[in-house]
């Protein structure tokens, strides 16, 4: 029987390559964004690898909407195995005290709020099911100090902090929760930033050892392993897949 994966910014980058590579598995996706368009080609996409898809359109910031993503993915499926914990925005990439408190609130609703609704709502279905695989999106500014990202980078340890505190409450109920902590990565949101702050793209390339950005199917790759029974025994972990950037800091 085919397993059931919910992607929260399914739509584009890490999400929607995520997706491709569970299709290859045979995972039936349940496509979660903000973007209708996109999430529609996305379904289109992965409904021509051959498994079903289908799309639900959440502002992850708002919990009725992450209820209904739930909601929605068990009615037409019936039940949630994997669930990648994805959806995030980055920010203008201003210093902290050039920050309008407007977009404070707003990487931390989406990025914070959106990640721990999601794992609320996912996490208690699976737990009714015998359990499941989590798997959080934070960042290689959850693992280190880093500037023009103070509020990024505090939702994305907080992203950490759910992560080991569920595996503390649910693991022995048969729930896994790990975390990836991507580097610069070729996404379009990461690509949107670095144009907005090109001298930031040089200066990242430039500190990691191997010299470049990693690509959204690198991370795919990651994802899927720990979400599938591959990674059985792994729990609470937070991988990084950064090149080696954070290993120098």
């Amino acid at each position: 029987m085919s397993k059931i994966a919910i992607i929260t910014g399914g739509a584009s980058g890490l999400g929607l390559a995520t997706a491709s590579r569970l299709a290859q598995e045979g995972v039936n996706i349940s496509v979660v964004d903000v973007n209708e368009e996109a999430g529609a080609k996305a379904v289109e996409q992965l409904k021509g690898q051959g498994v079903d898809a289908i799309f639900v359109k959440a502002d992850v910031s708002k919990s009725a909407d992450v209820k209904n993503y739930v909601d929605k993915t068990v009615e037409h499926f019936g039940t949630i195995d994997y669930f990648f914990n994805n959806a995030g925005i980055s920010g203008s990439g201003k210093f902290f005290l050039d920050t309008d408190i407007e977009e404070i609130e707003k990487i931390v609703e989406i990025n914070l709020f959106g990640a721990l609704y999601g794992v609320r709502y996912v996490a208690e279905v699976m737990l009714k099911n015998g359990g499941g695989a989590i798997v959080n999106t934070s960042s290689s500014a959850g693992v280190t100090g880093q500037d023009s990202v103070v509020t990024y980078s505090a939702t994305k340890h907080a992203i950490v902090g759910i992560t080991k505190s569920m595996v503390a409450e649910y693991a022995k109920d048969g729930l896994r929760v790990n975390a990836i902590a991507p580097g610069p990565t070729e996404t379009p949101m990461v690509k949107e930033f670095y144009e907005a702050n090109p001298k930031m793209k040089e200066n990242a390339t430039s500190g990691i050892p191997q010299k470049r950005l990693g690509t959204p199917e690198e991370v795919a790759e990651l994802v899927t392993f720990l979400l599938t029974s591959n990674a059985n025994y792994i729990n609470g972990e937070v991988i990084r897949i950064d090149g080696g950037f954070t290993n120098t800091k």
